[in-house]
C-alpha cells in the first residue's frame, strides 16, 4: 500500500443517540414497522458506500442492548454531555479515528434521510483538506416553516460558506411590498467534521450568538471557522413525538 493511499481520509458515521426527551420519552427504541427507529436510521447509514464505519453512541444501556441485538456496533459514551456534538467527539476518541478523518454526525430521529447527504456533507472535506466542516442546507418550500423558530434559517456568501444561523426569518424583507420576497434556507441537522477539528470545536468556550439562539454551530462562526453549507434536494423528516412515527410509516409505505 502507497503512502498517498495510506493518508486518504475514511469517512465515518456516528449517530448519537440518548433515551431521555422532554417530548419523547425513548425517542430511540420507538417502533415503525416492527423496528426500533434507531435501527432503521443504522441501516440507512450502511447503505452508503463512501462510509467506512457506523457506530451509534449512547450512555443508555437500553439503546446499546438494541443496537447490539440487531448487530450494529455501539459506543458507550458519559451520561453527563450537554449536546450530541459532545457525545461525537467522544465516540470520535474511543473510536481512534485519526484526525484528518471525516465524522458525519448523522441524527438519531431521522429516519427517511435519502443516502444521497451523506456524500453531499463529506464530499467538501473530502475534496478540501483546509476546510474544517460542512453541513446541509434546503430551500424552503412550505411557508409556514420560515416563522417556525424550530426550522433554523441560514445566510451564506458566494461561496457558500455560513454566514450565520437563525431561528428569526433571515434574511429580513423590510418592504415586503416589494417583491420577490427573499428565498429562504433552512438548515438540516447533517454535519461533517474533520476529527481533529471537531475536538477542537467541543473545546471552545459557548459563544454569545450560541448562547442567545441556542445554536452549537454559531460557536464555530463566532469563533472564525469555515462552515461549508451545502444545498441538498433532500428534506429529511424528524420525528420528535408519538403522532410524527404514523407520518413516517405513511412515508415508508411510499417508498
Amino acid at each position: 500500500m502507497d503512502l498517498e493511499h495510506k493518508l486518504e481520509p475514511k469517512v465515518v458515521a456516528i449517530i448519537p443517540s440518548r433515551y431521555h426527551s422532554n417530548r419523547f420519552e425513548g425517542k430511540p427504541l420507538a417502533l415503525i414497522k416492527g423496528k426500533p427507529m434507531i435501527q432503521h436510521v443504522y441501516e440507512r447509514a450502511k447503505q452508503s458506500r463512501l462510509l467506512s464505519r457506523v457506530a451509534v453512541a449512547t450512555d443508555d444501556e437500553r439503546i446499546a442492548d438494541a443496537v447490539r441485538a440487531f448487530g450494529g456496533e455501539v459506543v458507550m459514551t458519559r451520561a453527563q454531555h450537554v449536546s450530541g456534538t459532545d457525545r461525537l467527539a467522544e465516540a470520535a476518541t474511543l473510536m481512534n479515528i485519526s484526525e484528518q478523518d471525516v465524522v458525519v454526525n448523522i441524527q438519531g430521529d431521522q429516519p427517511l434521510f435519502a443516502m444521497e447527504v451523506v456524500d453531499q456533507v463529506a464530499r467538501p472535506l473530502l475534496e478540501n483538506p483546509a476546510l474544517p466542516m460542512a453541513t446541509l442546507i434546503y430551500k424552503i418550500i412550505r411557508k409556514e416553516e420560515i416563522d417556525d423558530p424550530n426550522h433554523v434559517k441560514t445566510v451564506f456568501d458566494r461561496h457558500g460558506k455560513a454566514l450565520y444561523f437563525s431561528r428569526a426569518p433571515i434574511p429580513f424583507q423590510r418592504d415586503p411590498q416589494n417583491p420577490p420576497a427573499p428565498t429562504y434556507y433552512k438548515h438540516l441537522g447533517f454535519y461533517a467534521y474533520r476529527k481533529g477539528f471537531l475536538l477542537t470545536f467541543v473545546s471552545l468556550p459557548e459563544g454569545e450568538w450560541e448562547r442567545f439562539e441556542k445554536l452549537e454551530q454559531l460557536r464555530a462562526l463566532e469563533y472564525g471557522y469555515d462552515i461549508k453549507v451545502v444545498l441538498t434536494e433532500h428534506d429529511s423528516v424528524e420525528v420528535d413525538t408519538p403522532e410524527d412515527l404514523k407520518r413516517v410509516e405513511a412515508l415508508m409505505d411510499q417508498e
